[in-house]
């Protein structure tokens, strides 16, 4: 017996042509990188240009970096008033890691203090996470995922510094940062993390 039209769709949403396409080019990706073998790249490929549903392009993507923002899936859009979350160091260290949910705007002050935000093994959520710096002397270190790209050409520097060692142009299906604000004397810093005999830093 044939489903009726009204009945709801089983495996999510129907994807398009498009959506085929993107998932294809994220495969063609890992192969550049490295990350799968051209027999892999075959295999995947035949799944994607069958899929149907949303939940079809799953599979073949499901460990690649970028996955969750592929066709359809829940990306979350982020409401024009929603209220930024606002860490205050003061004179005081404040740090966050680990798995911890990262709201879509952030507001980051330090007097003399320090701020620490590990982004590696958080839940994102948003495509682009909104970052305000308000710093005096003191200063602020975000560690990003691998394949994350981030914007710091919004903070002002006045005796301080603002280094980021990431590349700065947003790419389709990787969480990308923008900060602004000012660093005052203070210091910005944006860098994966570094792993030295098995230990993140």
């Amino acid at each position: 017996m044939s489903e009726s039209p009204s009945s709801p769709e089983p495996r999510g949403i129907r994807i398009s042509d498009a959506d085929r396409e993107k998932a294809a080019q994220q495969l063609h990706q890992a192969l550049a990188e490295g990350r799968i073998t051209l027999s892999e790249l075959e295999e995947r490929l035949a799944v994607v240009y069958a899929a149907r549903y949303e939940a079809d392009l799953r599979p073949p993507l499901a460990d690649l970096p970028g996955a969750d923002v592929v066709a359809g899936a829940a990306v979350v859009e982020v409401p024009s008033d929603a209220p930024p979350v606002v860490l205050r160091a003061g004179m005081s260290t404040i740090k966050r890691s680990g798995a911890w949910d990262v709201p879509a705007r952030l507001q980051v002050h330090s007097a003399m203090g320090s701020v620490v935000l590990d982004f590696c093994d958080a839940t994102i959520r948003y495509p682009v996470i909104d970052i305000e710096v308000d710093l005096g002397a003191g200063s602020a270190k975000l560690l990003l995922p691998d394949e994350a790209t981030a914007n710091v050409d919004d903070v002002v520097a006045g005796m301080g510094t603002v280094k980021s060692s990431v590349p700065s142009v947003r790419r389709p299906g990787v969480p990308h940062f923008v900060l602004h604000g000012r660093a005052g004397m203070g210091s910005v810093t944006v860098r994966r993390r570094y792993r030295i005999a098995g230990r993140y830093f």
